[in-house]
């Protein structure tokens, strides 16, 4: 059974992706651009990455793999012409190196092609000579590597029986969702699961998105999630009876505070753990529907909003750190950004040893894992996970 409508319900199937050669293609002139904020040691990272993989199966956890599944699913026809006519619209390209290109990695084998795909391929990489490539350096990408793939839950989330495929924001990302929702359409273990949303719609990212309560969700608009990203969301989800309310919580437009998840998450039904720096401004606005029209409440505090979407009496909170230096290094640390795998049981980056033991103080068993290499993408262990399946709560 496929579908997930909280956050913190026991989780039985996870979808990660292994980080790879893709890694090994930042260096220091891209990695701004690629949107890591350091040169990760690769083998360390796939190690880190390894031990979040089996701390989830110890935990009777299925690990699905992105790059797996996607290389089954250019085993289609079907789904290899689509990949192709996404991936080669580049318009660096040209259409002489684009037709060479074309003919190229139609005959690859799926996981040939997947690797290029996720890893990119340099312009000194192709044997093909024309006015393009050598006009561009040598060492320029003519299709672009996907390091930030590793954070599948910023590519799709999944809203009961049915995924959202998102729109992701930065250029760097735009083909994850592409490659996302390929997967989706064509892979068998998906077969007839409906979608929501998609690569072309206004920007929505799964990193803002958060499942307070069956029918309750919190998007964050901010630098990823614009307004117009989440008027459409927001008017598709509660349409389609996916949700009740919707609330929109504005957020600064930071790199420290690029996603929702990276100031909140949830780590039981009542309970959250955030930036305390945050706590006391966040903002939200309840949206319903009326008919065909959104019905937007004025802008209340978040924990109010929340709790009364919820229907609960509080919204309880755990701040990261002890105090305000402490708490400003976590949050940058990803101290906040916590997967639940049950109620009251959460995965979260061992170096931020203040929030864990806060968490620990309120009743939350931390699972601490490794993250020094995997956290220089700013992300932690709920960036690095989409549930695809959760049991919903009693």
């Amino acid at each position: 059974m496929l579908g997930a409508d909280t956050e913190v319900g026991r989780l039985r199937t996870v979808m990660l992706h292994r980080p790879g050669d893709e890694l090994a293609r930042l260096t220091p002139r891209n990695n701004d651009s690629l949107l890591f904020d350091g040169i990760p040691w690769v083998g360390r990272a796939q190690d880190e990455h390894d031990a979040f993989a089996q701390v989830l199966r110890d935990h009777d956890v299925e690990v699905l793999y992105l790059r797996e599944l996607l290389t089954e699913t250019l085993a289609d026809e079907t789904a290899r012409t689509d990949v192709l006519d996404t991936t080669l619209a580049d318009r660096r390209l040209g259409d002489t190196l684009r037709r060479h290109l074309r003919a190229h990695l139609a005959e690859e084998h799926p996981d040939d092609l997947a690797q290029v795909l996720v890893a990119g391929l340099r312009n000194d990489e192709v044997k093909h000579r024309s006015i393009v490539t050598g006009l561009l350096r040598t060492d320029d990408f003519l299709v672009d590597p996907l390091p930030n793939l590793l954070f599948t839950r910023d590519s799709s989330l999944w809203l009961r029986d049915r995924v959202v495929v998102t729109s992701l924001a930065m250029p760097a990302r735009v083909r994850e969702t592409q490659l996302t929702r390929l997967v989706y359409a064509h892979h068998p273990r998906f077969a007839g699961t409906p979608v929501q949303h998609g690569p072309d719609a206004e920007r929505l990212e799964g990193g803002d998105v958060l499942e307070l309560a069956a029918g309750v969700l919190a998007v964050g608009v901010g630098e990823r999630t614009t307004p117009a990203g989440f008027e459409r969301f927001a008017t598709d989800v509660l349409a389609a009876d996916l949700a009740r309310t919707v609330l929109a919580v504005p957020i600064a437009q930071d790199r420290a505070t690029m996603h929702l998840d990276t100031i909140v998450t949830m780590v039981d039904r009542d309970t959250v753990v955030i930036y305390p720096t945050m706590a006391d401004s966040l903002q939200a606005y309840a949206v319903t529907h009326d008919g065909d029209e959104l019905v937007v409440a004025p802008a209340r505090p978040f924990f109010v909003a929340a709790a009364d979407a919820m229907g609960i009496e509080r919204l309880h909170h755990i701040d990261t750190g002890l105090d305000p230096v402490t708490a400003e290094r976590e949050q940058w640390d990803d101290g906040n950004n916590t997967l639940a795998i049950a109620p009251r049981v959460a995965i979260a980056y061992e170096r931020n040893e203040q929030t864990n033991a806060r968490l620990a103080e309120h009743g939350v068993e931390v699972v601490a894992i490794s993250g020094s290499e995997l956290g220089s993408g700013r992300g932690g262990p709920r960036c690095m996970s989409c549930p695809v399946a959760r049991d919903p709560l009693d």
